[in-house]
């Protein structure tokens, strides 16, 4: 078996419940106007937009794959860290 379709399977199962969680919180957002959900939205979103720039870079830019790691990293750091401060917020 190769791991290549189970990555791309598992990246896709990914990118779906990341946009979905994204939706979701953007919604409840909307709803509030809590800024600390607002930040929550935006650290998800970062995540979610991380997995597919590294999908995107990993199968379709002619580039070292590792590449897509780093765009990865990078990605979900800053994400965690939006959502970190998300925390911390005042509602």
């Amino acid at each position: 078996m190769s791991v290549t379709p189970v990555a791309v399977g598992l990246k896709t199962v990914t990118l779906a419940l990341g946009g979905l969680i994204t939706f979701y919180s953007l919604r409840a957002y909307r709803q509030t106007g809590s800024p600390a959900l607002r930040a929550l939205t935006v650290g998800f979103g970062t995540i979610t937009l991380g997995a597919l720039l590294a999908g995107v870079v990993d199968q379709f830019l002619p580039l070292d794959p590792s590449l897509a790691l780093i765009v990865e990293s990078l990605f979900t750091t800053v994400g965690f860290v939006v959502m970190l401060y998300s925390l911390y917020v005042e509602a």
